[in-house]
């Protein structure tokens, strides 16, 4: 199994000079990077993370590489390599593991980097670990640089993740979502193989970005965690992030219209980048700008229209 997934992948760039197959990769680190590494790890479980009956091995690696560089993206740094350790059971298909490997070469590539190797080991369900790399090209950009005047901005969308599972656990299957709404194939999607803009994180980092994070946990969770890292205020605007006609339709179709709102407030795993920008700063294309840092109480928050939101703030892990 392990030489077949090793095949998939394919042929290393120039700044991976010892790949996959070896005891370790040996990358070289450019000298336009002034030596600054970024290493991020991510892990997905079968049944809390993935269902073998809603994703495929394709869509499991994509989801792996994604949720893993999108970090590195939001540090501002570019991904270089990937790491992928693989815990199965012996009934694993020989098939679905060589589209995992498919799935995690085509979104790593997308990405601009490459599988370095990885470990596989024998459990009682699936288990899978990335670990990526990556470089800066100057100081990485933090959670705790926002400053009152800031304007916050969003590269990718939130909410099609969370309407694309709220889809698949109101029908059951991929096929049942797609007769329920017209916009839901490309919903259920979002939510199985998400594809995040990487490069809006160096750019955000070379437009002066004050913060910087990966929309993973849902946005008003992840601003809020901008918030207090920088002991700021965020107010997000509410015209600015009304939903768009997909999530209109899919809550219509589920039968709850305010749905729709929701999902872009609180939904997680579309791994778009939430950043602050200085009030004179030129934003790079990918970012559109949903709100205003101010200055906080005694309690740094996230408010929405200029009132604190109450209800979920997004998905806690452990709650």
């Amino acid at each position: 199994m392990v030489r077949a997934v090793l095949s998939r992948y394919r042929p290393a760039p120039g700044v991976l000079l010892v790949p996959a197959g070896d005891d370790a990769a040996v990358l070289e680190i450019p000298p336009t990077s002034g030596g600054r590494a970024v290493i991020s790890t991510d892990t997905l479980v079968e049944g809390a993370d993935f269902r073998q009956d809603w994703s495929g091995g394709h869509d499991v690696g994509v989801k792996l590489a994604a949720q893993n560089f999108a970090d590195i993206a939001a540090m501002g740094a570019r991904p270089v390599a990937l790491v992928v350790s693989l815990a199965a059971p012996p009934t694993v298909r020989l098939d679905w593991a060589t589209a995992l490997a498919d799935g995690l070469d085509d979104e790593t590539a997308r990405a601009g980097a490459a599988v370095a190797g990885g470990d596989v080991s024998q459990s009682a369900q699936l288990v899978l670990t990335g670990t990526a790399l990556g470089m800066l090209e100057g100081p990485p950009v933090l959670r705790s640089g926002a400053r009152p005047g800031d304007v916050v901005a969003l590269a990718g969308r939130t909410g099609p993740s969370a309407a694309g599972l709220a889809l698949l656990l109101a029908t059951g299957s991929r096929a049942a979502a797609a007769d329920l709404a017209a916009p839901a194939s490309a919903l259920v999607q979002a939510h199985l193989a998400p594809r995040p803009c990487y490069p809006a994180g160096p750019d955000a980092a070379g437009a002066g970005a004050t913060a910087l994070i990966d929309v993973s946990d849902g946005l008003l969770r992840d601003a809020g965690r901008v918030a207090r890292s920088s002991g700021v205020d965020l107010d997000l605007d509410l015209h600015a992030l009304a939903p768009a006609a997909d999530l209109v339709a899919a809550a219509g179709a589920l039968g709850t219209s305010a749905l729709a709102l929701e999902w872009v407030l609180t939904g997680g795993e579309d791994h778009a980048l939430l950043a602050c920008f200085p009030p004179d700063a030129d934003l790079p294309a990918a970012f559109a700008v949903v709100g205003r840092v101010v200055s906080a109480g005694d309690h740094p928050r996230v408010l929405v229209g200029g009132r604190p939101w109450s209800g979920s703030d997004g998905w806690h892990h452990f709650r």
